[in-house]
């Protein structure tokens, strides 16, 4: 029972930050480690639970959605699609060791990326530093939604940036084009995960439908709000204390 409220609680809360800014697999996955799965079940079992409340967020934000760029919402979405596979089938090859031995740094990365976006989003705003072609967006863009279909933690602040860097301004459309390219490349992720037995849905069912209401319930009042400063520290010390604690163990 203990464990059933710590999964639900942990799949509000990720669906919650997601929604606002991203970093809800700060909180997932070291619970579902902590619970006794391994780590790259857990990490799948992350990504699977989290499907349901992005596209909760993307109708949220239905009417926000479209294309700002240089690339048109198609490619953009081919892009995700492609990346998510090639994510999911990275993660597949790699051993639980080798997997287990990255996370920290992986989580320190996602850390340190989610803590200096503001000032990553005003240096990209620099027109001077844009993405000068589709080529090179639609590059960019395969290697960010890749990163998602691998590890999924701190995937919205780096397309957050990734779709700045393409000309993006309007927050709440950037904010509904991340999640909805954040659900196509984690389906297909979890797709590829299932042929590869690597969820464990004893969790992710329970986690999965707290995340809806974390991601629905806060995408309606996130749109009303125009400071989330706090909640952005909030957000970076879980990163920072959960790389601490995974460097330690």
């Amino acid at each position: 029972m203990v464990e059933l409220v710590v999964i639900v609680a942990a799949g509000f809360l990720c669906g919650a930050l997601n929604a606002i800014a991203g970093g809800g697999t700060f909180v997932t996955l070291p619970v579902l480690i902590w619970i006794g799965i391994p780590p790259v079940v857990a990490n799948a079992t992350a990504t699977t639970m989290a499907v349901p409340g992005y596209i909760a967020s993307v109708w949220a934000y239905r009417r926000d959605i479209r294309a700002e760029g240089a690339l048109r919402l198609g490619t953009i979405i081919m892009m995700a699609a492609l990346g998510g596979v090639f994510g999911a089938v990275l993660l597949i090859v790699t051993s639980p060791d080798a997997f287990l031995a990255l996370v920290p740094w992986l989580l320190l990365t996602a850390t340190l990326l989610f803590a200096f976006a503001p000032r990553l989003q005003r240096l990209t705003e620099d027109a001077s530093i844009g993405i000068p072609s589709t080529g090179m967006a639609a590059i960019l863009l395969l290697l960010v939604t890749t990163y998602g279909g691998y590890f999924n933690g701190g995937l919205g602040i780096i397309m957050l940036a990734a779709l700045a860097l393409q000309g993006y301004r309007n927050i709440h459309g950037m904010n509904g084009l991340k999640n909805l390219l954040a659900s196509i490349l984690s389906t297909l992720s979890v797709v590829t995960f299932m042929t590869a037995d690597l969820i464990a849905w004893e969790a992710a069912i329970p986690m999965a439908l707290a995340n809806i209401c974390g991601a629905y319930v806060t995408s309606r009042l996130v749109r009303r709000m125009t400071r989330i400063n706090i909640l952005r520290g909030v957000i970076i010390a879980i990163g920072a204390v959960m790389t601490v604690v995974f460097f330690i163990v």
